[in-house]
């Protein structure tokens, strides 16, 4: 009795501690109705993007949408992900992951700021698999992907 009191203990506080998060912000001197114009067109990707390539689904509200996530040269996954909000021109909101061990909550976020768009790309994790990985290499793949999107919308 006491094993199992003890393994619950060790689950409860794996999943409180079991929290990061990732980020990567670029400044583009461009519009963000621009920007938002080739975040949302999926199709066209290929073209710009080295880091996400949607293999699956649209950019709607409700629609899962899956990605090939480059998160290096040589490490890439497949990765399903729900479309939980999107305000035109300012959020892209997604989701996923496998509830209680390790989930995802990813927003591309545009600020209209200086003549330009601040776009911050921000990913919140939560579960007990957590604390025992680093995000740092999904944060790098992150900025490279800003770093495509500023790229594309100059």
């Amino acid at each position: 009795m006491l094993f199992i009191g003890l393994f619950f203990a060790v689950i409860i506080v794996l999943f409180l501690i079991g929290r990061k998060s990732a980020n990567a912000e670029v400044f583009i001197n461009a519009k963000p109705d621009k920007v938002w114009g080739i975040l949302m067109n999926t199709a066209k990707y290929k073209d710009w993007n080295t880091v996400m390539i949607p293999l699956k689904g649209d950019l709607k509200e409700g629609n899962t949408v899956t990605y090939e996530f480059h998160q290096d040269e040589k490490n890439k996954y497949e990765i399903p992900s729900k479309v939980k909000k999107i305000e035109t021109n300012k959020l892209l909101n997604q989701g996923g992951g496998m509830s209680g061990i390790l989930t995802f909550d990813h927003k591309y976020i545009l600020e209209e700021k200086d003549g330009g768009t601040k776009l911050t790309i921000h990913e919140d994790y939560r579960g007990i698999g957590v604390p025992f990985w680093s995000p740092k290499a999904v944060e790098k793949a992150y900025q490279r992907l800003a770093e495509d999107l500023k790229k594309a919308a100059e």
